[in-house]
């Protein structure tokens, strides 16, 4: 078994209330959980409106498809035209760990 998990620090756009961003990242938050089954919050930077910090992991038999996953899930992260992704943290936990 292989466990992943990615943090994506994002800034985003034109925010100027808490409530803004959630409108921001909520939509984020549920395509990735329904485009790759992975599991996924809004995990940092609570208070801050114009910054995010998104987690995802993901659980599978193969580290391969685990890396997989969380790349495609910072791609799709990355190509949203409203958020700016600062950064983008992986780690992987296999048998041996």
């Amino acid at each position: 078994m292989f466990v992943g998990a990615l943090e994506l620090d994002v800034l985003l756009g034109d925010v100027h209330s808490l409530k803004q961003k959630r409108s921001v990242v909520k939509p984020v938050v549920a395509e990735l959980r329904r485009r790759f089954e992975v599991s996924v919050a809004e995990a940092g930077h609570l208070d801050l409106h114009r910054r995010a910090l998104i987690g995802v992991a993901v659980v599978a038999a193969d580290a391969e498809h685990v890396r997989d996953v969380l790349v495609a899930c910072e791609r799709l992260v990355a190509g949203r035209p409203e958020l700016e992704l600062l950064s983008a943290r992986q780690r992987l936990l296999g048998p041996e760990d």
